[in-house]
């Protein structure tokens, strides 16, 4: 059932000329569909969609998440491109120059060009 399918993340976005240029020129994905319903956008071998909705940008939890190599250098490449990452200090979570460590991961988390929280993390290895 559900276990043999593949699921997709859908972003929803207020500006979707605005989102798609996010997603193709800072993110560096490509579209692979476009139709009037949505934009989905290739990420290694898996799906994530944007669509144009008044609600976009208003979820205050991380939206999608990928899973990364170095975190450091993707994380430099989006800075490059003018992404800023964030900083939080909550009850179990604290960032450092905008990654939070665990025993397990290394994360960061920032934000599209509709205010949606993305998130990059790393996985240690023992």
């Amino acid at each position: 059932m559900l276990s043999d399918s593949p699921v997709v993340a859908i972003i929803p976005v207020n500006d979707l000329a605005r989102a798609k240029r996010f997603y193709t020129e800072t993110l560096g994905l490509t579209m692979t569909k476009e139709t009037a319903e949505d934009t989905r956008f290739d990420c290694g071998g898996t799906t994530i969609g944007v669509y144009e909705t008044p609600y976009g940008g208003q979820a205050a939890h991380t939206l999608a998440s990928w899973k990364v190599a170095d975190l450091d250098a993707e994380m430099k490449e989006l800075r490059s491109k003018g992404v800023a990452f964030e900083d939080y200090d909550l009850p179990g979570l604290k960032t450092v120059d905008g990654v939070a460590e665990t025993e397990t991961m290394r994360g960061c988390w920032f934000k599209d060009s509709e205010g949606n929280i993305l998130c990059l993390t790393e996985e240690r290895t023992s």
